[in-house]
């Protein structure tokens, strides 16, 4: 049951991780619905799945990537323009999950990955979803990103540690509610996730080479890191090309009904 466990978080971890439904709310709920040893596949699990997709988004965006690596001494410069531009506003939208993931990670990986959690933030942000599609006219691209939209895109992103926000929803409805198109605010928001993404895996990493790892630890972590990869990238694909013409009112009514399912499972005593 271990492996097969390990392949189907690895697939919703891949779904989940670019669609605003939030990865870690659907890790959460799998392992409760389908009864999978949270000890066996628990935090480290989750940080390998998200290797898997970070593998995924680099590759996706590798020319725009290499792009801002290779325009890294321009970057310090004042007016800095188009990949080196790019890199001074995923360093300003970085800041703020450096500063809550060192000041909050613990507290909230021991005291907020729950179900109840879960559905609260799964409805909530699914409400908020809505209201943002009702704002004023979105016409900007990701070229456009000013250092205060990034920043407020990057505290969306620090507050998508608690699960079900959902870093992908958190911060594509923050671009949007500042004037980007939903796309480009997807295609921004992928992108600032790198180095959050890299920076939890080599934390949790750091744990793992210091308790030590099993060969069938590590068997399941290649396969859920593989599957999320795999799933991850097709999905990214997918998604910028829906949202090129079509609200995210789905993925609101999705999180909201998600949520009242998961209340009426715990409120039952199954959970």
């Amino acid at each position: 049951m271990g492996y097969l466990a390990a392949l189907v978080l690895g697939i919703v971890q891949g779904a989940t991780e670019f669609l605003p439904v939030s990865s870690s709310a659907h890790l959460i709920l799998a392992r409760l619905f389908f009864g999978f040893d949270a000890d066996q596949l628990g935090m480290a699990f989750d940080v390998a799945c998200h290797v898997g997709t970070l593998v995924a988004v680099v590759a996706y965006f590798r020319a725009e990537l290499f792009a801002m690596a290779k325009a890294a001494p321009a970057a310090l410069a004042r007016d800095a323009r188009g990949p080196a531009r790019m890199l001074q506003l995923v360093a300003v939208g970085t800041v703020p999950v450096v500063i809550v993931g060192v000041l909050f990670a613990g507290r909230i990986e021991d005291s907020l990955r729950t179900p109840w959690v879960a559905v609260v933030t799964l409805a909530s942000v699914g409400i908020l979803f809505l209201v943002v599609e009702r704002l004023g006219p979105r016409t900007a691209d990701e070229g456009s990103v000013t250092f205060a939209q990034s920043l407020a895109i990057g505290a969306a992103q620090a507050a998508a540690l608690v699960p079900g926000v959902s870093r992908s929803g958190a911060t594509i409805a923050t671009g949007m509610a500042t004037g980007l198109k939903r796309d480009a605010a997807a295609r921004f928001s992928f992108v600032l996730g790198v180095p959050a993404i890299l920076a939890a895996a080599a934390h949790e990493g750091l744990h793992l080479l210091r308790a030590g790892v099993t060969g069938d630890q590590a068997v399941m972590f290649g396969i859920g890191m593989a599957a999320s990869a795999v799933v991850g990238y097709g999905v990214i694909r997918l998604f910028l090309k829906y949202l090129a013409g079509h609200t995210l009112a789905v993925f609101a009514w999705y999180r909201i009904a998600l949520a009242a399912v998961t209340a009426i499972w715990l409120v039952s005593g199954r959970g």
